[in-house]
């Protein structure tokens, strides 16, 4: 049997490290100015509030599917950015080693080795959910399935 995908997380206000960072990040794409810091504080929570508001969405300060999936990004190989920077984030979550420097750089620039990190995790996924696509993009499905956590142990 196919496996699925995780749902995407609900975070708010008081939320913590993984997925803030990429949430804010999403924000500053969006165009929002928030800071980057893993804290789901006022700041963060005002420009997810005024993000839902400019969509039409339920304005409640709290991130769940509809917020996340107006909110990402498609980004691939060539693509800049604060979104791109998410993705990248994503991947730092998943580095084990404890040592930044060991995993992606967190730089915004969707490079070969952000290429390779995609296409590496989107293999993964794909062999429990065949319906993941192999193809380096950073669409719907991946980044549901970065910010839900998979993979991430």
């Amino acid at each position: 049997m196919a496996g699925t995908l995780s749902p995407w997380p609900q975070i708010s206000q008081g939320a913590k490290e993984h997925p803030v960072p990429t949430l804010q990040y999403l924000l500053r794409a969006r165009g929002k100015t928030v800071t980057v810091d893993g804290i789901f504080g006022p700041q963060t929570d005002a420009a997810v509030r005024a993000f839902q508001h400019d969509r039409g969405l339920t304005v409640d300060g709290i991130v769940g599917p509809n917020t996340w999936a107006a909110l990402i990004i498609q980004v691939k190989q060539g693509a800049q950015g604060d979104a791109v920077r998410g993705v990248q984030e994503e991947f730092q979550f998943r580095n084990l080693s404890g040592d930044p420097s060991q995993g992606l750089a967190v730089d915004g620039i969707f490079g070969p080795e952000t290429d390779a990190a995609v296409r590496g995790f989107q293999s993964a996924i794909h062999a429990d959910v065949p319906s993941m696509a192999v193809d380096g993009i950073v669409g719907p499905m991946t980044w549901q399935a970065l910010v839900s956590g998979m993979l991430s142990f």
